[in-house]
Parts: structure tokens; C-alpha cells; sequence
């Protein structure tokens, strides 16, 4: 078994939430859990569509980490 501990420099997630505030709280979370790997914001893209099965909007985003 080998251990490898390459540093992370770049880093996308994707989230997705039927509600704003839960989207915005899912990016929140996400940033405090990746500035423990020394990771900050780089770009965030948005998106909403609707989702003619659930009759709601459907919120999403795109998170880029990077170091600085």
C-alpha cells in the first residue's frame, strides 16, 4: 500500500438544492471544510432551471478552489 501526499491545487464541487438558502448554506459549508486544506474561492457559477417533475426550481452551482 502506497500513501501518496500530493498537495491539492485545484479543486471543483458541484452542489445542488431545491432552495436558495439551502444552496447558499451548502457553499458556506463547503468553504469552511476546504479552507482546512488551505483551498480559498477562486470562482462560483450559479444556475437555476425548473424541474417539471417536483413542480420547483432547481438551484446549482459550480465551486472552483484553488491555493493562492
Amino acid at each position: 500500500m502506497e500513501i501518496s501526499l500530493d498537495m491539492i491545487k485545484d479543486k471543483v464541487e458541484c452542489l445542488q438544492a431545491y432552495d436558495f438558502r439551502e444552496l447558499e448554506r451548502a457553499i458556506e459549508e463547503r468553504i469552511g471544510m476546504n479552507k482546512a486544506l488551505m483551498l480559498r474561492v477562486k470562482q462560483v457559477q450559479h444556475q437555476v432551471t425548473f424541474d417539471p417533475f417536483r413542480n420547483k426550481m432547481l438551484y446549482s452551482a459550480i465551486v472552483h478552489f484553488n491555493v493562492d
